[in-house]
């Protein structure tokens, strides 16, 4: 699934498409939408928001486009009416003269009114967006805090998107090892100085995520590494991924479990309990 940073750059390249142009024709693959496409024909696009992994289409006549990507749906902005082809469904179109924003394999698309977007399910619950909003170390200290989360392990919490918006299963495992926090702890076991690193972490690889294509790793390390030859995969993290593979800093194997069935990564030394 994607997360937070790549829904974000997807936003990006639909927005830039999209914005600015009378939008020719609306395209919904589902019954029940049919009616918008002539509603929103002939509108333009305002700008494309991001809530955690949603994305928040907003046109001019206060009309908003929820969409979820879920596990399979995928962007993609062609010239005019240019498909790609792929095995996927199309779910939702956006047609231009110029371009055309195309979803395929979502199924979690709306069509919201402005004033209904705060108060759908998903937007209502879900965290601060740290690519979308301002947000600073000190208030997700202030988040570990709470009642309702400082007793859950880290795991989990991180993967709640109630906690934080966008936050998915690699940046889990980085934001642990680069706050030196062992995965099987809850913030009620960490130190104030953890919750601090914690939080910095999440704000910095968030946006170092976004801005370099999905690198967490050190950039100048990541640098070196592509330039050796190493192939993405092997330069794009610090421990995710990387199973059995000495740790960039001490040289520990990094072990791979099963947290909430899904994949986790450390380093036992840099991240002791």
């Amino acid at each position: 699934m994607p997360e937070g940073p790549e829904i974000r750059k997807a936003a990006d390249y639909v927005e830039k498409a999209v914005v600015g142009r009378e939008v020719l024709e609306i395209f919904f693959a589902f019954d029940h939408l049919k009616d918008y496409e002539e509603i929103l024909k002939g509108r333009h696009i305002l700008r494309v928001d991001t809530k955690g992994k949603a994305m928040l289409t907003r046109f001019d006549n206060g009309y908003t486009i929820y969409s979820h990507n879920q596990l399979y749906g995928k962007w993609y902005t062609r010239n005019a009416y240019n498909y790609p082809k792929t095995n996927r469904q199309l779910r939702f179109a956006i047609h231009n003269e110029k371009k055309s924003a195309l979803l395929y394999s979502a199924s979690d698309i709306e069509v919201l009114r402005d004033e209904e977007v705060e108060a759908h399910p998903f937007i209502a619950k879900v965290g601060p967006d740290i690519l979308s909003e301002d947000v600073t170390k000190e208030e997700l200290v202030e988040r570990f805090h709470e009642k309702r989360f400082h007793r859950r392990k880290w795991t989990s919490l991180l993967l709640d998107q109630a906690f934080i918006g966008g936050i998915g299963n690699y940046l889990r495992s980085e934001i642990l090892f680069v706050a030196g926090i062992h995965p099987e702890l809850r913030p009620v076991d960490c130190t104030e100085e953890q919750l601090e690193k914690a939080a910095q972490a999440s704000i910095d690889l968030m946006w170092q995520s976004y801005k370099h294509k999905g690198i967490t790793n050190d950039l100048e390390l990541a640098e070196k590494l592509k330039a050796s030859g190493a192939k993405r995969y092997e330069y794009r993290h610090w421990v995710f991924n990387r199973e059995g593979k000495a740790c960039r800093v001490d040289g520990t194997e990094i072990i791979k479990f099963r947290a909430g069935s899904r994949r986790c990564y450390y380093c036992p030394t840099c991240q002791s309990k």
